[in-house]
């Protein structure tokens, strides 16, 4: 019996490490996935465990080594931005892998931003909002001033995803997802390191820039084969439809965040957009990618568990529930599915936590109004990323494109553009294999690799104020 020809992906993300075997058609014929154990960094805060993680990615690749059905022609990996591996001139870590979530000093912050123009500025010029130790070059920043003497020792600072390519090719390399990645180290006007970069030290730290697609040779258990260098999970993610569709499209990335990516936008951010969390991505082809976010996923998560609770029902049931026009109807007339107090420079305001319960007659009618107060602010926040383009469909991956309440209501205030949702089965680590598709697979990527399903509008319920 011959073998199947098969690439394997390490996904990392930050609740859970995966690892795939993909075929040739891009099916799924292995999975493993391990939850993350935190570690502490010297101050006490979470971090992430870097001895069991390399534990995972050596561990799994020689489990699936030892399976005689599949024959490893390439590997790659993705996962998370906004994180460094510091390694010295041994190339052994020399310093925690800090949490993004980690408090930043206000005086570094504030002494960063007055030496380089403050704060819209600066904004302006790396298309990122300040997120603090989100922008992952702060926290190389903070290293130089607050622990110098370790960042005398690192030779190479790699992002996450070419951490994990590291460990397996000994080699270190930069890659433009993970720099475009609101890290505050690259200037989209100019295409290029933002200054600070090279004035600060910071650019002989990095390693050098290697596009998305490129593969060196790396050798395990006897065996060469071609290694990718990693990607951002979330330039990988949209990789299966950069492929698959070439008119212009937004897709809704859902999950805790429903981050809006557009790649067709090529419009600079706007201040509005800036202070409405919007920021660029870059894609595997050193594209921008203008992108908002909305805290909906998490807030669902909260005002469900609040329904449920105040009308004695189990939370499973709204994952399921149906789409009742009548209700909205209902909804309409009462004139509650607007409401005047959303702040439209604070789009993570939600509503619905406002309001009370007992307004509302059914836990069902509830529901459906906290999905309306969600797409109001998913509308505004989508629609920062859609003006200046001429887009026909948005596709909606992950949690809510199984929502047909969610989906129904999206349709109902983009009338004029197609809504589908989207089915990719595991796209972060399928966009991954398919950046070095050509370095592993004979084959042509097929057409059927995405299943999408279309929402007709409801344009007799006039949802938009």
């Amino acid at each position: 019996m011959s073998k199947q020809t098969v690439i394997a992906i390490v996904d990392v993300g930050k609740t859970n490490k995966k690892f795939f075997l993909f075929n040739e058609e891009y099916k799924i014929v292995f999975e493993r996935c391990e939850p993350f154990f935190e570690a502490r960094d010297e101050d006490g805060d979470p971090c992430e465990n870097l001895d069991h993680l390399r534990f995972f990615v050596f561990d799994s690749l020689h489990e699936v080594l030892g399976l005689k059905d599949f024959e490893i022609k390439a590997i790659n990996f993705c996962s998370y931005g906004a994180s460094f591996v510091y390694l010295n001139n041994e190339g052994k870590e020399c310093a925690p892998l800090y949490n993004y979530l980690k408090k930043y000093p206000e005086n570094l912050k504030k002494q960063f931003y007055d030496c380089y123009g403050g704060e819209e500025k600066f904004s302006f010029q790396t298309a990122s909002p300040v997120l603090e130790s989100l922008n992952s070059g702060m926290q190389l920043y903070r290293m130089k001033y607050e622990k110098p003497d370790v960042f005398k020792k690192i030779k190479y600072a790699l992002h996450l995803p070419q951490y994990l390519s590291y460990l397996i090719t000994s080699q270190a390399f930069s890659d433009i997802t993970s720099i475009g990645c609101h890290t505050n180290l690259w200037n989209f006007q100019k295409n290029e390191y933002h200054k600070w970069v090279e004035q600060e030290g910071i650019l002989e730290k990095l390693a050098p820039i290697f596009p998305s697609n490129h593969v060196v040779g790396a050798f395990m258990s006897g065996r060469k084969y071609s290694a990718g260098i990693g990607l951002h999970d979330s330039s990988a993610a949209l990789i299966p439809y950069l492929l698959n569709f070439e008119e212009p499209f937004v897709l809704i990335s859902t999950g805790t965040w429903c981050i809006s990516l557009n790649p067709f936008n090529q419009v600079p951010l706007t201040k509005e957009e800036l202070e409405n969390d919007c920021l660029c991505y870059m894609t595997f082809e050193g594209e921008p990618v203008k992108a908002s976010r909305l805290f909906a996923g998490y807030e669902h998560e909260i005002q469900v568990k609040r329904i449920a609770e105040h009308f004695n029902q189990n939370p499973a049931r709204y994952s399921t529930m149906d789409f009742n026009s009548e209700i909205i109807t209902l909804l309409k007339k009462r004139n509650s599915y607007i409401d005047k107090r959303v702040d439209k420079n604070n789009l993570n305001a939600f509503a619905f936590e406002k309001r009370e319960l007992s307004d509302f007659t059914t836990d069902v009618e509830a529901y459906h109004q906290l999905m309306l107060d969600i797409i109001l602010q998913q509308f505004l926040s989508t629609g920062l990323v859609l003006k200046g383009t001429k887009v026909k469909k948005i596709f909606v991956d992950g949690g809510f494109s199984k929502n047909v309440i969610y989906m129904n209501l999206l349709a109902c205030y983009f009338p004029e553009i197609g809504i589908f949702g989207a089915s990719v089965s595991q796209a972060t680590a399928m966009g991954a294999a398919l950046a070095i598709h050509d370095s592993w697979n004979k084959k042509s990527v097929s057409e059927d690799i995405i299943t999408i399903e279309n929402f007709s509008s409801h344009p007799s319920l006039f949802l938009k104020e």
